[in-house]
């Protein structure tokens, strides 16, 4: 769903360097395990320009007991409630578009065109947590999404991953899981099985289409 508007060049032309030069933490060889924090990576700060465009109180907001409970804005800051996946395989990916990790977008495309028509499907949710590498607004991340990548899943609002101000869908994905542990980097996945139950993690380097990812998708479609 292109956006009609003129493209972001500047935008574009910085996030298209993350192909080339892997910025901050994204050019660390990632060996720790799930939910571990990278030794010699500084913790990430929080200003109140990189909260989530959608507006909530955290102090007031009831714990979700399934991810079907969470109304999220989409990229055009529309809501939408993820009861409308209700049945499907999800896979749940906190996106930028200046790390080392965001040709990853291809793979996670591919990854959809591949099983869509089985149930499945991928959730993005662009975050500026990690080395400030997604400063723009939805619309320059929607813009840098679809042109550069012809992204078809579903794109939603820049959002919190982590900290105080983490919002409360990745509260429940990182706290009230069997995967506890805060996000450690850009394109951290969560696959979740047809009943909504979380059932695997992977670390931020590894690609979409790796064995792993792959075998774990088609073992879920066709058990559940």
């Amino acid at each position: 769903m292109p956006y009609s508007n003129s493209f972001a060049p500047r935008y574009a032309l910085l996030a298209s360097l993350s192909g080339l030069i892997a910025f901050g933490g994204c050019g660390q060889d990632y060996t720790t395990s799930l939910g571990e924090a990278v030794a010699n990576e500084p913790p990430p700060q929080v200003s109140p320009s990189d909260q989530q465009s959608s507006t909530f109180d955290i102090t007031k907001t009831k714990r979700a007991a399934q991810l079907y409970d969470f109304t999220m804005e989409d990229i055009e800051n529309k809501p939408r409630s993820l009861n409308e996946f209700k049945g499907q395989v999800v896979m749940i990916v906190n996106t930028a578009s200046f790390c080392g990790n965001t040709p990853q977008y291809a793979g996670l495309q591919t990854l959809y065109e591949r099983y869509r028509d089985q149930g499945f499907t991928i959730l993005a949710f662009p975050a500026n947590d990690f080395g400030k590498q997604e400063p723009g607004d939805n619309k320059e991340i929607a813009e840098f999404c679809y042109t550069k990548y012809s992204l078809e899943f579903p794109l939603f609002s820049k959002i919190t991953v982590l900290g105080e101000q983490k919002h409360p869908l990745y509260r429940y994905l990182t706290e009230d899981t069997n995967f506890k542990g805060e996000i450690t980097w850009n394109f951290q996945k969560f696959l979740i099985n047809r009943k909504g139950t979380v059932i695997a993690r992977y670390d931020p380097r590894q690609k979409p289409l790796s064995p792993a990812i792959v075998n774990d998708i088609e073992n879920t479609l066709q058990s559940s």
